[in-house]
């Protein structure tokens, strides 16, 4: 890892930061410590994550629960099929006693905006998420706002077979750094949660284990993470075989490329690595690519797990 570290975060060491902060939200989301440290290595890594799975296993929580322990200003739209773009970004209206419009801003203007359910909007909806996504700013009425920083969405998706959905396109998808699931939690976890707290009640009595500025300065020591020749040539090497191979329609973007090593350096930092290994690679590799693989056949491997899992298996660490 690069010394130069940012004067605050050695204060408090950032690996005990992330610690606290991860225990914090496996206290709310049981059994699902994976997930949740892949969710902190997407925001370390200036992405924005994307949450598909079944209605009910606490997508909306991990998300609450996420903004409440990292101190972020948070604000929740719910996609439905009516949704208008001015729903998220924000609507002018006209001020009598000036004779002018005035912008109000909309949702997105959060630091952590959590688009619940974003596969049950319209396209058009979905789109107006697009230029918040990658240029972290809003355009209205020939008017650039900034957005505020750190700045995430976190979208939750339903499975697309379910009634009433529209399958985001592939370059919306690609906005996305990340896609995870959760699953059921094991019969023991499930338990837990049939005789402990409401998850609501306990996301209300979460304090903040970081503080904006805090995570602001991890980001800016994510890229500064070693990353070896070796390294890279790995990252290449599964990147050329997506593009190579014939089970696949198109392989991964540069910027999905790039996206993977972010997130690997991301991992890396949070567990304390001098520098980026294979193993950190392969922990983000299906959370990253998973959603960009589109299988060319029904012999194809389906789900984003198995897609992940099936390009591990065929290249070779270096």
């Amino acid at each position: 890892m690069n010394s130069a570290i940012p004067t605050l975060i050695t204060q408090a060491d950032p690996i005990e930061l992330i610690a606290t902060t991860t225990a914090q939200l496996n206290r709310v989301i049981l059994g699902k410590e994976h997930q949740v440290r892949l969710s902190i290595s997407c925001l370390l890594a200036r992405g924005h994550l994307l949450i598909e799975d079944i209605p009910g296993v606490g997508k909306t929580t991990l998300a609450h629960a996420l903004a409440e322990s990292l101190g972020l200003s948070y604000q929740r739209i719910q996609f439905t099929s009516d949704l208008l773009p001015a729903d998220i970004i924000g609507v002018s209206v006209f001020d009598r006693e000036t004779s002018t419009f005035q912008f109000h801003k909309g949702p997105v203007f959060s630091q952590l905006v959590l688009a619940d359910e974003v596969n049950r909007a319209t396209p058009k909806a979905q789109s107006a998420l697009l230029e918040a996504m990658e240029e972290h700013q809003v355009t209205a009425d020939g008017a650039t706002y900034p957005l505020a920083a750190p700045f995430f969405v976190i979208a939750t998706q339903n499975p697309v077979y379910q009634i009433g959905t529209y399958p985001l396109p592939e370059s919306q998808l690609d906005r996305f750094l990340m896609r995870i699931e959760l699953g059921y939690p094991d019969p023991a976890l499930e338990r837990q949660l049939l005789l402990g707290q409401d998850r609501r009640d306990l996301v209300a009595t979460l304090a903040p284990t970081l503080s904006p500025q805090q995570l602001l300065l991890m980001q800016t020591m994510v890229p500064k993470v070693h990353v070896s020749d070796a390294l890279l040539d790995y990252v290449q090497a599964l990147v050329r075989f997506t593009r190579e191979s014939p089970l696949f329609e198109a392989g991964i973007s540069p910027r999905a490329s790039i996206g993977l090593l972010r997130a690997a350096q991301a991992w890396a930092l949070i567990h304390g690595h001098q520098g980026v290994m294979p193993e950190d690679v392969q922990a983000v590799l299906a959370a990253v690519v998973g959603h960009r693989l589109k299988p060319r056949d029904d012999a194809s491997p389906k789900s984003p797990t198995e897609i992940g899992q099936f390009v591990l298996k065929e290249v070779a660490v270096p």
